[in-house]
């Protein structure tokens, strides 16, 4: 793998895990453990695989 592409999807991680963060500081009562648990899970899958089929070769 290329130092791009990890790059993005290091960021890709990074920004899902700062949204799940955002979420849980806003602490609404719908958000379980186990909720926040697939949330967490959801938001990292779809940040790679934006990453994945963005690419930086698409900038």
């Amino acid at each position: 793998m290329c130092v791009q592409c990890m790059a993005g999807a290091m960021a890709a991680g990074a920004s899902a895990t700062g949204i799940r963060a955002w979420l849980v500081a806003l602490s609404p009562a719908w958000l379980t453990p186990e909720r926040r648990r697939r949330m967490t899970i959801g938001l990292i899958v779809c940040g790679v695989l934006a990453a994945g089929l963005i690419g930086p070769s698409a900038v």
